[in-house]
């Protein structure tokens, strides 16, 4: 049985710049935050297949005050040794999805957050993040993974990774843009990224403006949806200020 844990990185505002300003639930007004400003909560999730020690995306790499990576601490308390994890499934490569693929260790250089996993990057979404660049990408966040010796290449509109993780091209996000389902034979999990992002989401059917292809990415979380609520699919809800998984 699947065991899961959302890795919060708290709840921020998100308007037309990209820029991520935090934002406290007990006291801040998001009627104060620029118009169209969103409120999203950055949450990566950790996974234990019991095959595998998963991390879905990595957040936007933030410290807590004692200098330590807030997804290593996160992993910590969730009862884990970061490294220990041995896969890292990337979604696509935004800055709030891809923000800590490396750190710089105390001596100043560059390493692997999770030095001991095999990172599951979709070639095309890479390709295309560095020909893209700021503001949805920070080159200097994905070219170091990408020259670390880590990467496990994802290529073609879907495929498996070791036999019961399934990937497929999905395009309504962002134009390279990949979702994931765990099958291992007793449990379905399914991480849809910023194409299944909030529970409410997945209820209402509507354009959202930042997607690349909005209408796409609406029938697809109808799809998402039909299919999860058929097939008893765990939701991981990567933007979600109150739900971080559900079944449907």
């Amino acid at each position: 049985m699947a065991k899961i844990f959302p890795l919060s990185e708290g709840v921020f505002t998100v308007g037309h710049d990209k820029k991520f300003v935090p934002f406290n639930l007990s006291s801040d007004e998001l009627t104060d935050r620029p118009t169209g400003s969103l409120l999203v909560e950055v949450q990566p999730f950790l996974v234990d297949t019991g095959k595998d020690l998963i991390v879905f995306d990595t957040g936007l790499g933030f410290t807590n005050n004692d200098g330590v990576l807030q997804i290593h601490d996160n992993i910590k308390q969730a009862g884990y040794d970061p490294a220990d994890v041995t896969k890292v499934l990337l979604s696509h490569l935004h800055k709030d999805h891809a923000g800590c693929l490396t750190y710089k260790n105390a001596n100043g250089l560059v390493k692997p957050t999770f030095a001991h996993a095999h990172y599951h990057i979709y070639r095309p979404e890479a390709e295309f993040a560095l020909e893209t660049g700021k503001p949805s990408y920070r080159i200097e966040d994905i070219e170091p993974i990408l020259h670390s010796g880590q990467v496990e290449w994802l290529e073609g509109e879907e495929g498996t990774i070791d036999g019961y993780i399934r990937f497929m091209h999905s395009g309504g996000h962002s134009k390279q843009h990949i979702v994931f389902l765990i099958d291992d034979g007793t449990d379905k999990v399914f991480y849809g990224g910023d194409e299944a992002p909030q529970l409410k989401q997945m209820k209402i059917k509507y354009v959202a403006k930042y997607d690349y292809d909005g209408k796409k990415a609406m029938q697809l979380r109808h799809e998402y949806a039909e299919q999860g609520r058929k097939e008893g699919w765990k939701f991981l809800f990567y933007h979600d200020v109150k739900t971080p998984t559900a079944e449907l």
